[in-house]
């Protein structure tokens, strides 16, 4: 996953640096100040950054040749000088394939501009408990190739599990152990392939497009349960890249087998299958309980990660008949009672309002961050 720091400005390092590394960082910090939909000057990108009028004319140059960023207009007048032209990114001419592998029945993918917004959408419907292979993903990207209004500068994928370098280690969902995604894609292609945990993937999008800001815990209730940590505007990974799998910490070691081979694990006990199978089960009337009961379980695994980082932002994505008010307010009364203290503020637990498309477009949006880094 790239950095996707909010520091501005220059340092010494970059005495140290080939003129290739400063130029690529350089381009890095100019995009990620406009990006999503920010306008500045040459001028005014120079002033934030901290970079000469002779570095940012070069880079914005070179951006602007390869479809990065577009000019939009003039700068409000300052005073008696020249107005400058504003630059923002450039939605219309480059594209990124991104595709969503965390759905039990389908892949999905759609091409998307350099935002992540989904502009084409297509699936490969799955049979039930049917292996996803490498080639099926590669019909699939093959397919959003031909349905491109654009140049594609990279593909995305998001999956679930742990995911290390683009090879997909551990993900108890597909069944998939030490699975190289990455090298077989891009090697087919001859496209730049970033491949991303699906909880940390819809993080960005929330972190963009949502209420999200530089800190955050960001929880994904599906099929399965994930979380991503966002600190600083950097993505936490982990020493074994397996930061997040929430899903996977027993809060019942009497309780049911996971496929991990843990009992009582947070996914086996409040995921969205094992919920819709609770909630089937049961008469109207034992819904609220039921969600109340899932409610205080997040409570619970989340008092934890909440206390050790002092976050006060929890963002929870899933199905609005499941992570609803009874839900949320559940886990907010565990929380609170587990973590309140004199030197922690308030953590707030909130609904993710993002739509559908909130891994496809953060995928994407990570495949474009990556772009940024060759």
């Amino acid at each position: 996953m790239p950095y996707l720091g909010l520091n501005t400005t220059t340092d010494d390092h970059e005495a140290k640096a080939s003129p290739a590394d400063v130029r690529r960082k350089n381009r890095q910090l100019i995009f990620r100040l406009l990006f999503p939909a920010n306008q500045y000057s040459r001028a005014e990108l120079g002033r934030r950054t901290g970079l000469s009028r002779a570095a940012v004319s070069d880079v914005v140059g070179q951006m602007l040749e390869e479809g990065l960023l577009r000019e939009t207009g003039q700068a409000p007048s300052g005073g008696k000088g020249k107005r400058g032209t504003l630059l923002s990114i450039d939605t219309d001419r480059l594209r990124i394939i991104s595709i969503d592998l965390t759905q039990e029945h389908l892949l999905h993918g759609a091409v998307t501009n350099l935002l992540g917004q989904p502009l084409r959408h297509a699936e490969v419907t799955l049979n039930t408990g049917s292996f996803v292979s490498v080639d099926v993903i590669i019909e699939l990207i093959e397919k959003m190739l031909g349905m491109s209004d654009g140049d594609v500068i990279g593909i995305g994928v998001s999956s679930p599990g742990v995911v290390d370098n683009g090879v997909v280690r551990s993900s108890t969902m597909r069944g998939w152990n030490n699975l190289d995604l990455s090298t077989p894609i891009a090697e087919h292609f001859g496209l730049e392939v970033n491949v991303s945990n699906d909880a940390t993937a819809a993080m960005l999008t929330e972190r963009f497009f949502g209420q999200g800001g530089p800190n955050m815990l960001f929880v994904c209730i599906e099929r399965g349960i994930g979380s991503a940590i966002l600190l600083s505007d950097t993505p936490v990974i982990g020493e074994l890249h397996a930061a997040g799998e929430i899903g996977h910490i027993s809060i019942d070691l009497d309780g049911p087998l996971c496929p991990c081979g843990k009992r009582g694990c947070l996914e086996t006990m409040i995921s969205g299958t094992a919920l819709k199978k609770q909630l089937s089960a049961a008469d109207v009337e034992q819904h609220q309980n039921i969600l109340a009961r899932a409610g205080r379980y997040l409570g619970q695994a989340l008092s934890m990660p909440v206390g050790l980082l002092d976050m006060a932002d929890v963002c929870v994505y899933g199905q609005p008949n499941i992570i609803n008010e009874t839900f949320v307010d559940a886990a907010q009364r565990y929380l609170d009672a587990a973590t309140s203290s004199s030197f922690h503020k308030h953590t707030v637990i909130r609904r993710c309002e993002c739509g559908p498309d909130i891994t496809v477009q953060g995928e994407a949006i990570a495949a474009v961050f990556q772009h940024l880094t060759k």
